[in-house]
């Protein structure tokens, strides 16, 4: 019984739809370009609109009204790159659903002093709503996408690896380290030794605001890697209030050397290198 007042209710939607098109469909551009504030040009929207209205009505077509069933496939793939294009030219959410929305409002308008279908009409507004909910879904999951991304772009210009003397190079932090940055430290460190053929590494960690037991420990890992690979790590940029913490929290550093300054620790990773810094004459005579 259901499906036949279904498709009873599709097919007036469709002779509706299909009698006034022109007029719904250029009422519907207005008012979503409108919504969009000159952001996307009339015609973008006019050549999208036209092609979802067109799917729309096709899909009414075949006297389906569920918005997730296979009737909806070409709807939903049009409204899913619809959507995509919103979250990337940075509309908000409520911006991208009203592409669908305003429809509703297009048809309520067309319906005002005629002998309405009631019927047909709430029909096809719970249908519209279960579009925007759709629609509302992908923009949310582009949205997520796009903020890993640049999350992921950021931590790799926030971890660069630097090469300061032949055989020696630098990894200068700053910010907050955790897990999924400091495993991003490891691989790009690693990868540096094996490219530059360096064999000491300085890490420094003069930007990083404050030390505790798990950034102590994520250290400690990047430092057993580098062993590994058989170079030695020098921990730097040890400033007082974070050597007080490291003692209050008992944490142990072992035979991993640490320096107060990147300038300390390079002196150092040089004489390990068997590299000899002496003064010039008028280097002494300056001080």
């Amino acid at each position: 019984m259901w499906i036949v007042v279904a498709v009873d209710v599709s097919d007036r939607l469709v002779g509706l739809l299909s009698a006034r098109g022109e007029d719904l469909g250029a009422e519907w551009v207005d008012k979503v370009t409108g919504s969009l504030g000159g952001r996307v040009s009339r015609s973008e929207v006019q050549r999208e609109l036209h092609e979802l209205y067109t799917a729309l009505v096709a899909a009414l077509g075949e006297g389906s009204l569920d918005a997730r069933g296979e009737a909806f496939g070409e709807v939903r793939a049009l409204l899913t790159e619809l959507s995509r294009n919103r979250a990337r030219q940075g509309f908000s959410s409520t911006e991208t659903a009203v592409s669908v929305f305003a429809l509703k409002e297009v048809l309520e308008s067309a319906l005002e002093g005629e002998d309405s279908d009631v019927q047909a009409y709430l029909k096809f507004s719970s249908l519209l709503d279960s579009l925007g909910l759709y629609t509302m879904e992908v923009y949310t999951r582009t949205r997520e996408e796009l903020i890993a991304a640049q999350a992921e772009q950021l931590m790799e210009l926030s971890t660069p690896v630097v090469k300061l003397w032949d055989g020696i190079i630098g990894v200068p932090l700053v910010g907050t380290l955790d897990s999924a940055r400091t495993m991003v430290v490891m691989e790009k460190m690693l990868q540096a030794l094996i490219d530059t053929g360096s064999e000491q590494a300085i890490i420094d960690i003069t930007g990083v605001p404050a030390v505790d037991t798990e950034v102590a420990q994520h250290l400690l890992k990047t430092v057993v890697a580098a062993r590994l690979m058989g170079a030695e790590c020098t921990i730097s940029g040890i400033r007082p209030q974070i050597a007080q913490t490291i003692v209050a929290l008992g944490i142990d550093f072992g035979d991993i050397v640490t320096k107060a300054t990147l300038a300390d620790a390079l002196r150092h990773a040089m004489r390990r290198s068997g590299v000899t810094v002496s003064r010039t004459a008028s280097q002494a005579g300056g001080r």
